[in-house]
């Protein structure tokens, strides 16, 4: 993984033909600080969002230093970087054979759930073990969200009481835990979800050793500008104290988007245009999944090389290098209007999901990867940064 200043000093040097994935290694530590300064507990990195070994090692090298793991493979994976890291089992179905590995192996003992009959499974897994915790992960209103989790996962409010007082005869520690779904556009959604929380505190009389607020912190887009993080943190903090437990429980999140997204873009090349189309050698079967099927707008920046843009910005479509008719992002992504077939743009915000939902599909596919020393093409840690960007979608 070789090393350069900028992303356009990257292209000046290489002049690649595939695309190109950038890591800025800065980005990370400045979001994993922000999160370290400001939550009031433990914060779970969500592996999911991008589990390359560069973004990992750079997250525990700035104390980040457990993980929201969703499979056995992500487990796995942390335990071979650092194997004294805590990783918790977080997906509310699992195999049995994942659990005992987990359990047996790599000595976790947090696991989540959101069904009987899941409780019943990790239970046999492990062997009836006396140790461990377990998290009743409880239904939670995705409608801030811009992907919504709550169809998938989440026991209903009648399940909840009955599972809780079932934990709380089979577990070493109690949890309690909620995902106010992905991109969550407001901070009301943990407030809501806080109040459920209580609501079956007050139900079942059972305190948790543990609340888990999950994930749901957003970053920003061209078209997506959510309050400053801040906000989300004393709003939690504020409903939190509302409960007023007698024995404090201690305070999970699990954040993972608003963690990485801003540290990697990815380096296209305009391989042909037809008109306020083009089509590019990366797409939604590549890094670019997120452009085509939610549809997010993501910011574009053209790499200028020896090469004199015009200032005036216009509305382009993508389309991707595969045979495939969906692989297309309607954006609009603003551009200058003298693009063409050859130059190179630069499309950000990727550090989240771009690495992790690539496929193989036709043979489009690399992996070529590097660092870059430049700042991200948008920042929630730095609104000001922001309003070249933000103007021209309103």
């Amino acid at each position: 993984m070789a090393k350069f200043q900028s992303v356009d000093e990257l292209v000046e040097a290489t002049r690649p033909v595939n695309p190109v994935y950038c890591i800025r290694e800065d980005s990370i530590e400045t979001s994993a600080a922000w999160f370290k300064n400001n939550f009031p507990g433990n914060i779970l990195y969500a592996v999911k969002a991008n589990p390359n070994e560069k973004v990992l090692k750079t997250l525990l090298k700035n104390n980040i230093t457990d993980f929201d793991t969703a499979t056995i493979e992500e487990i796995r994976l942390i335990k071979k970087i650092a194997p004294q890291a805590k990783t918790y089992f977080m997906h509310t179905i699992k195999s049995k054979e994942s659990i005992s590995e987990a359990y047996f192996k790599y000595n976790v003992k947090d696991f989540s759930l959101d069904s009987k009959d899941e409780l019943d499974k990790i239970l046999k897994a492990t062997n009836q073990a006396k140790d461990l915790t377990l998290y009743l992960r409880i239904q939670a209103s995705n409608e801030h969200a811009e992907i919504d989790l709550s169809k998938k996962f989440g026991a209903t409010v009648y399940e909840s009481s009955s599972l809780l007082r079932q934990i709380k005869e089979v577990a070493n520690k109690i949890g309690i835990s909620f995902h106010v779904g992905s991109q969550c556009m407001h901070p009301i959604s943990y407030s809501k979800a806080l109040k459920d929380v209580s609501s079956l505190i007050k139900k079942t009389g059972i305190e948790p050793n543990i609340i888990n607020v999950g994930g749901g912190f957003p970053t920003t887009y061209p078209d997506m500008y959510p309050q400053p993080l801040i906000n989300y943190i004393n709003e939690i903090k504020k409903s939190f104290a509302k409960l007023n437990l007698k024995s404090k429980p201690a305070l999970l999140c699990e954040p993972g988007r608003a963690l990485v997204a801003e540290s990697g873009s990815t380096v296209v090349r305009v391989e042909l245009r037809k008109k306020q189309n083009l089509y590019i050698n990366d797409g939604t079967y590549g890094s670019l999944f997120d452009a085509g099927t939610p549809q997010f707008i993501f910011p574009t920046k053209p790499i200028q090389l020896k090469k004199t843009f015009t200032k005036r910005l216009v509305p382009y479509s993508f389309y991707g290098p595969t045979c495939d008719g969906i692989d297309f992002m309607k954006g609009p992504f603003m551009l200058p209007s003298n693009i063409k077939q050859g130059d190179y743009i630069e499309i950000g915000q990727l550090g989240a999901y771009g690495l992790s939902l690539r496929t193989k599909f036709n043979g489009c596919y690399s992996d070529e990867i590097h660092d870059v020393c430049d700042k991200p093409l948008m920042s929630i840690y730095d609104a000001d940064e922001n309003e070249n960007i933000r103007h021209l979608f309103g």
